[in-house]
């Protein structure tokens, strides 16, 4: 584990008012409402970010604190305006410090879109969520908040998508598993990824959130904002429609995701997003191998959160991700190899979380 890393690690999981970053936050806050504040955590989230609520005079607010070394804010700012351009609800960013990583924001309030749910009104929340792709599609830059140059989006070229795809191969097959694989299996990974690369660098490219799904979308006063949007790229135009369908925190029945997955290819065929001859057919398979990418690639990040990063509880959404896996690689000739090693290599391993889940849902 890098020394950054380490050192971030353990400091953010000491008592805040022991913390040194902690500290440097609230003196910064406490500058800026001229009154000292005390910060209280809420959250942290797969990365290294921490969220504060702050509640004054003023009214409530969220302080972010994201290290820079590891994950710099001047993207997040850039991108809260672009997309706030674009007509998207976003988090307004009140004041910043760049240099140390600080950010305050306005309060969305604890409701995240997955926290309420369920199968009467899935297809009704989804669909409020789909309607928003058209306006992160058509951002493809965004403006330094320092320096005032435009940046185009960095692409989901071949080296992204292969560098992905290794976290699956480095931190769930060797670091979990630690499994050796053998050549003709080694063949079998080359292969099958050879196939989901292709697959996504045959889309249309429009920008992308990257990781929009349930937990990234905030209800507040019956609208839905976005959040965590800091690592759009310019990527595939199945991507944000299959995270938020095939959602690795949860799965709905197939049909619902079918109703929603043809609106999706509807309303990229009425916004221009793909050829107007574009088959049914050919959009799905466009949906279904991005989503075995993005659900491979899941699955490699949950085991690394795990032992890099120290956050266990993310172990327990791999068995789902490796489910969607399974069911759709089997759907494809092409890709029933693949779908075969998952189930007898490395599915086994997680067969007690399947209990636990299933002993849970029992409950």
């Amino acid at each position: 584990m890098p020394a950054i890393i380490k050192q971030f690690f353990f400091k953010s999981h000491e008592m805040t008012l022991s913390d040194p970053r902690f500290i440097s936050l609230s003196q910064w806050l406490s500058r800026y409402f001229s009154a000292d504040v005390t910060p209280m955590l809420i959250s942290g989230d797969a990365s290294f970010r921490r969220y504060f609520r702050v509640m004054t005079a003023q009214g409530c607010f969220i302080a972010a604190d994201s290290p820079v070394q590891l994950v710099p804010i001047t993207p997040f700012i850039a991108l809260s305006h672009a997309f706030a351009a674009a007509g998207l609800k976003v988090p307004k960013v009140i004041a910043a410090d760049t240099e140390q990583g600080f950010m305050l924001l306005t309060d969305l309030g604890d409701t995240q879109l997955l926290s309420v749910l369920n199968v009467d009104n899935v297809s009704e929340y989804y669909q409020q969520a789909l309607a928003l792709l058209p306006q992160i599609a058509n951002v493809v830059a965004s403006t330094d908040p320092t320096s005032g140059e435009i940046h185009a989006l960095a692409q989901y070229d071949e080296a992204f998508v292969r560098r992905e795809l290794q976290i699956f191969i480095e931190w769930l097959i060797g670091e979990h598993l630690q499994l050796n694989l053998t050549v003709d299996e080694q063949a079998l990974l080359d292969q099958s990824f050879d196939i989901l690369v292709e697959n996504a660098l045959a889309q249309p490219q429009v920008g992308m959130h990257r990781d929009f799904h349930s937990r990234n979308l905030m209800l507040n006063h019956g609208d839905l904002w976005v959040i965590d949007f800091q690592d759009a790229v310019l990527g595939p135009v199945t991507y944000d429609a299959v995270s938020l369908l095939r959602d690795c925190y949860i799965r709905w029945p197939q049909a619902i995701v079918a109703d929603l997955m043809q609106q999706h290819y509807q309303q990229a065929l009425s916004h221009g997003f793909i050829p107007a001859q574009t088959e049914f057919s050919e959009y799905q398979r466009w949906f279904d191998l991005m989503g075995l990418q993005r659900h491979i690639k899941a699955a490699g990040i949950f085991a690394r959160l795990h032992y890099r990063d120290h956050k266990p509880a993310y172990m327990a959404d791999i068995p789902l991700t490796l489910s969607y896996i399974i069911d759709i690689a089997a759907a494809y000739p092409e890709l029933a190899p693949f779908a075969s090693w998952v189930q007898t290599r490395v599915l086994p391993a997680f067969t007690p979380l399947l209990g636990a889940q299933a002993a849970s849902e029992d409950c």
